[in-house]
């Protein structure tokens, strides 16, 4: 049995058709139809019913096609891998992720590199917050993280999602019957945010914004992750600032509110170490140019 066979098999099952299975193939139909005889041949059954008319797979056939997929599909997955050995694109790469710092951006990195690159496998590791992905890429326990915090140096970064600020707030508070929230009607109200000195780029980045409009929050929660705060807020326990990707976490009785005026962004942004010498690192890091490309809108 070989692939060539098995190719020839899936494409006449596919079409249903020796002419047009032959044009897909790019071969002449009676070298495609010697193909299938062969197979047919080795595995001892008749794999299609066919006359001038038609052509139809055999219960044997119907057996015989999804296994064919997947020895062909594993096939391309070994001459790939095989390819990528050649060219350095093997080896494992540990990611750091923290909240929003790659809520989105992660899963389209993954799917990827999975589809472009067999040979390498991505090892993800979750973080307490974006400043704790940062630091372990600097201390070199991680050869990639999505942070939100500045570059420090030794680090190299790329910024490859903008998340936007929002009002989180109990759906009974008053300021939720508006379509936009500004800052200074905030002013006095209890806040919920995650711990200061956590490292938090979503916390610093809602504290500049409050300051800037001359609001000094009045936190009086501290939650260690988005999905706790939601509920927080949700008890009408105060309200937070948050970033858009969190409208995914679904909590009742939360409602988020664009701010008005200019808000700062909060940049997600790859991070790796600029001497780290991986080359299934640098593979990674030019699949990710294509799959998350820079926002323009990121400044």
């Amino acid at each position: 049995m070989e692939l060539r066979h098995l190719a020839a098999f899936v494409a006449v099952a596919e079409e249903l058709h020796f002419g047009r299975a032959a044009v897909r193939l790019h071969m002449a139909q009676s070298p495609l139809s010697r193909q299938v005889r062969l197979l047919e041949r080795d595995l001892g059954v008749a794999l299609f019913e066919r006359n001038t008319r038609i052509v139809r797979l055999t219960p044997e056939g119907e057996a015989f096609l999804e296994p064919a997929r997947k020895t062909l599909a594993e096939a391309d997955r070994a001459r790939r891998a095989a390819l990528a050995a050649s060219k350095g694109e093997v080896g494992r790469v540990s990611v750091g992720f923290a909240g929003a710092a790659g809520s989105d951006a992660l899963p389209t990195l993954t799917r990827a590199v999975t589809s472009s690159l067999p040979g390498i496998e991505l090892l993800l590791r979750g973080q307490t917050y974006s400043g704790t992905a940062l630091d372990n890429v600097a201390e070199g326990v991680l050869d990639l993280g999505f942070v939100a915090m500045p570059a420090r140096e030794g680090v190299s970064t790329r910024v490859v999602r903008r998340e936007r600020l929002l009002v989180a707030l109990p759906d009974t508070h008053p300021l939720a019957a508006r379509e936009i929230v500004a800052l200074p009607d905030l002013a006095g109200e209890p806040f919920v945010s995650f711990p200061s000195g956590s490292g938090s780029a979503v916390r610093e980045a809602g504290m500049q914004a409050c300051f800037k409009a001359g609001v000094s929050p009045r936190i009086v929660q501290e939650a260690p992750d988005a999905y706790t705060m939601m509920t927080l807020i949700g008890a009408e326990l105060g309200v937070a600032i948050m970033v858009e990707s969190s409208r995914r976490i679904h909590t009742d009785h939360v409602v988020f509110r664009p701010i008005a005026g200019e808000v700062p962004a909060l940049l997600i942004s790859l991070a790796w170490r600029s001497d780290n010498p991986s080359r299934a690192l640098r593979a990674v890091l030019r699949v990710a140019e294509t799959a998350l490309p820079t926002p323009t809108d990121a400044d």
